[in-house]
């Protein structure tokens, strides 16, 4: 296979130099453009396989640069972008991200984290090739995102990681992403005295070996990298060093699915999440209040340049009464529902209240098969072709 060519856009010959031998080191091939206007004819001419792309430049902007890539290329390719700025404002970081920039990095950086977002980066955006084992060449990300508090988004995470498991047949690490108030061990009966993330970014070096001495197997057949057990630990859990990013990575190069259960916020750590998924579920239930946040992160997610491919709405206790219809949900949100998965509060409760999961304990439910259903729908989508997509405005 051809070795990957990376754009270098960089108007200082220091950092030209350096950035270009790291990466012949890795056997990339290295083109370089010193100003906005030379990026785009460059990438024009060589189609580069993954951008480097400086946010101070000449003629052009790193801003600039990447919106009229993305307007260029419109939804016929995509051309994976790094923004590089010495910039640690989140605000310049959301910004590159809506110009259309897939990942961000903040010098000074550790050759072995620029790596890393390249290799994730390219593997996201290869073509999906199938080994003789029926497994992915690179395994995807999946993050679910609650529209707010008390949706399910917790359940669902959990027994869909387990049904893509025992359904599947597929290779899953779940990971507890809400790192401050994180409820796996309550979901799945462990103890405070399991390892944690915490583990794992407070050692010297993040690697495999590392990882699998931290990840958790657990009865029902799937790995667990746990949320630190008390909040005040989740500080150690860095943005500034990237540690989400670089443990993702790490987790795609050894299963099929890794599956990131996180939070509402939106700040620096949630952001690599994302930034790093190939999908991203928002869970939602059919009333109002819900509506009404699903609307905003929607906006949000196209701000950020997720494109409506990678950000799927499941509607949870779908078959709940609440006066509001699927259909209805869908013209207030001018956007379909990709996921349905049924109402049953007593099974759904008795699960959380035993630690036994439904997608284990009462897999023959109507709950447990709606559930295999999703991940069954789910499994080797490509994000490209998912029917999550934009409504036209009703008409009246």
């Amino acid at each position: 296979m051809a070795a990957a060519r990376i754009l270098i856009v960089d108007d200082d010959p220091d950092t030209q130099r350096v950035l270009g031998y790291t990466l012949k080191q890795e056997g990339f091939q290295v083109l370089v453009a010193v100003d906005g206007a030379e990026a785009l004819r460059v990438r024009e001419r060589e189609k580069p396989d993954l951008i480097l792309l400086d946010i101070m430049l000449p003629k052009l902007d790193g801003y600039q640069v990447a919106e009229r890539i993305r307007a260029e290329e419109g939804s016929v390719a995509h051309v994976p972008i790094v923004m590089v700025t010495a910039e640690t404002d989140i605000e310049q970081k959301v910004r590159g991200l809506r110009a259309g920039a897939d990942d961000y990095l903040v010098k000074p950086f550790h050759p072995a984290e620029l790596l890393a977002r390249i290799r994730s980066l390219l593997a996201r955006f290869a073509p999906r090739v199938a080994d003789t084992t029926g497994h992915a060449a690179a395994g995807r990300v999946l993050a679910f995102y609650g529209a707010k508090g008390g949706v399910g988004t917790t359940t669902l995470a959990i027994n869909a990681a387990i049904a893509l498991q025992r359904d599947q047949g597929r290779r899953v690490v779940l990971v507890d992403g809400n790192l401050q108030f994180g409820d796996h061990r309550v979901f799945l009966d462990l103890g405070l005295d399991r390892k944690s993330i915490v583990d794992v970014v407070v050692a010297p070096t993040i690697d495999q070996d590392l990882l699998k001495s931290v990840l958790i197997h657990h009865d029902t057949g799937i790995d667990l990298l746990l949320a630190p057990p008390s909040p005040e630990m989740a500080e150690l859990v860095n943005a500034d060093q990237h540690h989400m990013t670089q443990i993702i990575e790490l987790l795609r190069q050894r299963y099929d699915y890794v599956i990131i259960d996180i939070d509402k916020r939106l700040d620096e750590t949630n952001l690599d999440v994302i930034s790093a998924s190939d999908v991203v579920f928002v869970v939602m239930t059919a009333d109002l209040s819900c509506l009404k946040n699903v609307r905003l992160v929607l906006e949000t997610m196209s701000q950020l340049g997720m494109g409506s491919g990678r950000v799927q709405l499941v509607l949870n206790r779908s078959t709940a009464y609440t006066g509001i219809t699927v259909k209805n949900a869908e013209s207030a949100l001018r956007r379909r529902i990709a996921y349905q998965v049924v109402n049953d509060y007593r099974v759904a409760i008795t699960s959380l209240n035993t630690g036994a999961p439904f997608a284990v304990a009462r897999s023959d439910t109507a709950l447990g098969k709606s559930v295999v259903e999703f991940v069954r729908q789910a499994d080797r989508l490509d994000a490209s072709s998912s029917d999550a997509t934009e409504l036209a405005p009703a008409t009246t």
